[in-house]
């Protein structure tokens, strides 16, 4: 177990693994959902999947509202990148920010799963249909995921390219 904590790095264990522990935790404090698994070597998978998708989740829906509505403004991705090269603290300070919005999204999702319970027990049909609502949801946000990711790459290729 302690190889593989220390070959996912800090990144995915703050930004992955910690709040998918947490939001296992929550859930299972204040909702009827229990996730949390007796077997820590399933649980630490669990646990890093709903990391997975709360990070998703912050980063393609949090992220550009709060953008949208002015409480966040960015740099952009080419002075991201070519300042990272000269101060390496940026690439610090981006994981622990990416880290604060992994948590406001775990927050929220939260609310969200407490919402449904209460919906559920008024709107029983809730949870019929909630696995395939869920599934189409978790298809649609790692293909956006994915598209983003690959965007990423490409624009990193671009400013690699033109600063040789």
């Amino acid at each position: 177990m302690k190889d593989l904590l220390d070959k996912l790095g800090s990144y995915n264990v703050f930004n992955f693994l910690l709040p998918g522990v947490l939001f296992a935790y929550f859930l299972d404090v204040v909702t009827t959902h229990k996730l949390i698994n007796p077997d820590i070597t399933i649980g630490v998978f669990i646990y890093y999947f709903l990391g997975l998708i709360i990070s998703r989740i912050g980063s393609l829906l949090l992220d550009p509202f709060l953008k949208k509505i002015g409480f966040i403004k960015f740099v952009s991705y080419e002075d991201f990148v070519a300042r990272s090269k000269s101060d390496s603290k940026i690439e610090l300070f981006s994981e622990v920010n990416n880290m604060h919005r992994t948590f406001c999204a775990m927050l929220l999702l939260i609310t969200i799963v407490k919402i449904y319970d209460l919906f559920s027990l008024k709107f029983p049909i809730l949870i019929i249909f909630a696995p395939y609502i869920s599934i189409v949801a978790l298809l649609m946000l790692f293909l956006f995921s994915y598209q983003k990711q690959t965007e990423y790459i490409k624009r990193r290729v671009t400013i690699n390219k033109l600063s040789v």
